[in-house]
């Protein structure tokens, strides 16, 4: 079995991801007071609106409290001279490993939430697809940008 790569995204990304499932649950909440007025108005069974209620309530405890979690614990990056390698996922783990060959363009994206933290994410594109390390702080996400671009063009050099 191969080494994990070694490095984690910052654990600012915990205090994001739970916002942003915080965010969801006020969503899940509204939803869930217009079913209720219409449950009343339209004298629907109440059942409906019970059950929909159970079902924000967990989807709020998982985005909140257990998914961010989880999902901090298992994401792991780490660049190296001829390639980038990336593990995470909670339920279906994957891990990727990008030769520096093959990228083409790489990226710093900032939400509303990722800038209020100080946060970034480094995206990179290859012919394939494109690919992203979450949750980085904004210094250590252009590091890494930088870091990418030089390798890739270097490997595009010795071609």
């Amino acid at each position: 079995m191969y080494a994990d790569p070694k490095e984690r995204i910052d654990d600012q990304a915990l205090k994001v991801w739970r916002l942003s499932g915080a965010i969801d649950a006020v969503i899940y909440g509204a939803a869930l007071a217009v079913l209720l007025f219409l449950t009343v108005r339209f004298d629907w069974p109440v059942w409906i609106a019970v059950v929909a209620a159970v079902l924000a309530i967990c989807q709020s405890v998982l985005e909140i409290v257990i998914w961010p979690k989880l999902k901090y614990n298992q994401w792991r990056y780490e660049i190296t001279e001829n390639e980038i390698e990336l593990k995470h996922g909670i339920v279906f783990r994957k891990r990727t490993s990008i030769p520096m060959i093959r990228i083409q363009h790489v990226d710093t994206k900032q939400g509303p939430l990722l800038r209020r933290f100080g946060l970034a994410t480094v995206t990179f594109s290859t012919a394939a697809g494109s690919h992203e390390i979450p949750a980085l702080t904004e210094l250590r996400a252009d590091q890494a940008r930088k870091q990418i671009t030089y390798l890739a063009r270097l490997s595009d050099e010795e071609i």
